[in-house]
């Protein structure tokens, strides 16, 4: 099936809290025809299949932006590059140089495409669950987390993490069960604070040449160590040392409210909005929400987590917050698509519907 979409002059200049389409890996028809339907002005995409094994050309990026454009649509930015990227700059492996210079190259032609945000991690080990069930609300189809099968030698098989370099297609996650990425590596938090320095040090003063903003994920699950790595973004705290090791104004978070909620519930997603955005250092959210917290939790609908989402849209307002708000992680409902069009749509319009109502709480025009 394909859309006819009548183009629109694409809006350059943000103009306040906004929502987005999230976590596509192309720029298809259907990805962008979508967003419109939705009455969204813009796009961001995750790990977006763009050709390059090591670095990402200029002209492939200007190509990603003029074809959201087409459809009227601001790129509004990518979060994450592969791992394989800089997989060694993590780690603190030899080859961490050429790896930086090369995501510096990268960091350049952004700014030169004008993408103006690079979402990132310091993840190794991505993103893990211990079970995708259909244990949510009505059956829908959920991932959870617990730790003590997470960190059970003899339950290796049982953990999902999430590999981007074998994407299914359509999907944003792609859980592949028992395909964790090192399994031959001890390093803790004193190292990997270590290997952060010396990273952001090398990167922060080209985003600020590119004029290019890189925005934070927190690590999620927020656990202090899997499969023998650390995980040394695992609380507010810890956000708030990373953003005070280099003061960088190109530095800020990807505050992704699911995996902070992880850390303890509504408490900490109102401590970390309040923090950061006083400090104008959320460059982006991702609003989603869980049930529990670590060392257990399950993914959920919005609304009936650990959080009040009208609370805390109010609290996004109340700190003057003039970023995108994208949809991350929701449920997999009836007969949805590998991307989760449906669970999507109806994320984003409760999310519209919050900021639609903190707006007019403030006596502003949405």
């Amino acid at each position: 099936m394909t859309w006819s979409v009548e183009p629109r002059r694409s809006s350059a200049e943000s103009t306040g809290m906004r929502v987005a389409l999230g976590q596509g890996a192309t720029p298809s028809d259907e990805y962008l025809a979508f967003a419109r339907q939705l009455g969204l002005s813009g796009v961001q995409f995750n790990t977006p299949l763009i050709p390059g094994e090591r670095r990402w050309e200029l002209p492939d990026l200007i190509a990603l932006r003029e074809r959201c454009e087409s459809y009227g649509l601001r790129l509004e930015a990518i979060e994450n590059v592969p791992n394989t990227f800089y997989e060694k700059a993590m780690l603190g492996l030899a080859g961490r140089d050429e790896e930086i210079e090369n995501l510096q190259f990268t960091i350049r032609n952004l700014g030169k495409a004008g993408i103006p945000i690079l979402g990132y991690n310091f993840l190794p080990g991505s993103v893990w669950r211990t079970s995708i069930a259909g244990s949510g609300r009505g059956g829908a189809l959920v991932s959870g987390f617990d730790l003590a099968v997470a960190t059970d030698p003899a339950r290796s098989a049982e953990v999902f993490v999430s590999r981007r370099d074998r994407r299914i297609e359509g999907a944003k996650d792609s859980f592949v069960q028992g395909a964790h990425f090192r399994r031959d590596l001890e390093i803790d938090d004193e190292a990997m604070w270590s290997h952060y320095r010396y990273f952001i040090d090398a990167i922060a003063p080209v985003a600020v040449e590119a004029g290019v903003r890189l925005a934070l994920h927190p690590d999620d699950p927020p656990v202090p160590t899997l499969g023998g790595i650390a995980r040394i973004f695992r609380s507010v705290d810890a956000l708030k040392r990373a953003l005070e090791i280099n003061p960088s104004p190109a530095l800020g978070l990807d505050l992704c409210l699911g995996t902070v909620s992880e850390m303890g519930g509504e408490a900490s997603v109102l401590e970390a909005v309040e923090y950061f955005g006083k400090r104008g250092q959320i460059v982006y959210v991702h609003f989603r929400d869980v049930r529990g917290t670590v060392p257990r939790f399950e993914e959920c609908f919005l609304g009936e987590g650990n959080y009040d989402p009208l609370r805390v849209m109010q609290a996004l307002r109340s700190v003057d917050f003039t970023g995108f708000v994208l949809d991350d992680h929701v449920p997999h409902i009836v007969n949805d698509s590998d991307y989760s069009h449906r669970g999507r749509a109806h994320a984003i319009g409760l999310i519209q519907g919050l900021l639609s109502a903190v707006t007019h709480e403030a006596g502003q025009e949405v």
